[in-house]
């Protein structure tokens, strides 16, 4: 396991990140402890979790992990806040006081005193960035947090978001959590560049697209019974949301570079995600030790080139306006023309 710092921040994560959505949903807390066990016995450090997560047992479980290893200052901690936690109007969004109940609930579902990466959940239309800002700002100060990140912003939003903080002197956004798969590229034409350009670290949600890159998936079969568009787990993981041209042309070149490799599907399109500029982790989520030992094993070697051009070119998606005007000349400037 490689270690790669957060954007230009002084923290270092292990290049794979475990996603705990499953601790408590998919996992029971004696697997998820055994999980977590492999994973940093593997080399890793990075957990990443969320106050709605399972109503909050993902946290719970974690926390009991945390407490029993006895190694909390050897661990990165990444949680979020924004989606409703109760039925009343203030338990959801980025208000201040949605933050401040959220971050003390979480600190004492996980058992410690602080979270190293605290996240904001999703982009909230209904309260000012400047009271979001402010607040999380607060948390850092008070030592409630390490650092601050975001999730599912778009890219104006989140430069916006860093401009008010360096303005207002306030700790500033230094991570972003965003979708990024073979079947989910539209995050290199804006959101990575931003990164890159603004040392963030990116981190990338659902790299094997709910399982559609897992290689469980074939054309004209049913849905395996026990994957996750087979229950219905995620409306956006479903057929009708997933399936298209695009989504078998990409399966079916996994699976020739696997078999070509020696590698599982699953492997190999984690190894070309964290091949790409800009990405510091893969956030991947799973329910048994085998498919955690699966996932490990997309690290420690590389795709040949000609592999990530077939995977690019198979993946590859038209670019709308104003991308495709910018490439297109742009691309003629480059050559000389």
């Amino acid at each position: 396991m490689r270690y790669r710092q957060l954007g230009r921040s002084g923290l270092a994560v292990s290049e794979i990140a475990l996603g705990t959505q499953t601790f408590g949903w998919g996992a029971d807390e004696k697997t998820a402890h055994a999980l977590a066990d492999l994973y940093t016995e593997a080399g890793g450090n990075f957990f990443d979790t969320a106050n709605i997560y399972n109503a909050g047992v993902s946290e719970t479980i974690l926390g009991n992990w945390l407490k029993a290893a006895g190694k909390r200052h050897e661990i990165i901690v990444a949680s979020k806040v924004f989606f409703r936690t109760g039925e009343g109007p203030n338990d959801w969004g980025l208000s201040r006081k949605h933050i401040l109940h959220s971050i003390d609930e979480s600190l004492k579902r996980l058992r410690t005193d602080y979270i190293d990466l605290y996240q904001m959940h999703c982009f909230d239309r209904s309260t000012p960035i400047e009271e979001t800002l402010e607040t999380l700002s607060d948390l850092v100060r008070r030592g409630k947090v390490r650092y601050l990140g975001v999730s599912n912003f778009t890219p104006s939003q989140l430069v916006r978001a860093r401009m008010q903080c360096a303005a207002r002197g306030w700790s500033n956004v230094a991570a972003l959590q965003a979708e990024y798969s073979l079947l989910v590229r539209e995050t290199e034409w804006e959101l990575l560049p931003v990164c890159i350009e603004e040392g963030l670290g990116c981190l990338a949600w659902s790299p094997l697209a709910g399982g559609w890159l897992s290689g469980k998936y074939r054309q004209g079969e049913p849905m395996p019974g026990g994957s996750r568009a087979g229950r219905g787990d995620r409306w956006d993981d479903l057929p009708d949301q997933r399936e298209s041209e695009l989504a078998w042309r990409v399966i079916d070149t996994l699976g020739a570079a696997s078999r070509e490799l020696g590698k599982t599907p699953a492997q190999a399109a984690l190894n070309w995600l964290l091949s790409k500029p800009g990405v510091t982790a893969s956030v991947i989520g799973v329910r048994t030790a085998d498919q955690l030992d699966e996932n490990l094993g997309s690290v420690g070697w590389s795709l040949p080139v000609e592999w990530v051009k077939k995977l690019d070119e198979a993946s590859a998606i038209p670019l709308p306006y104003p991308y495709r005007f910018i490439e297109r000349y742009t691309r003629r400037k480059e050559s000389g023309g």
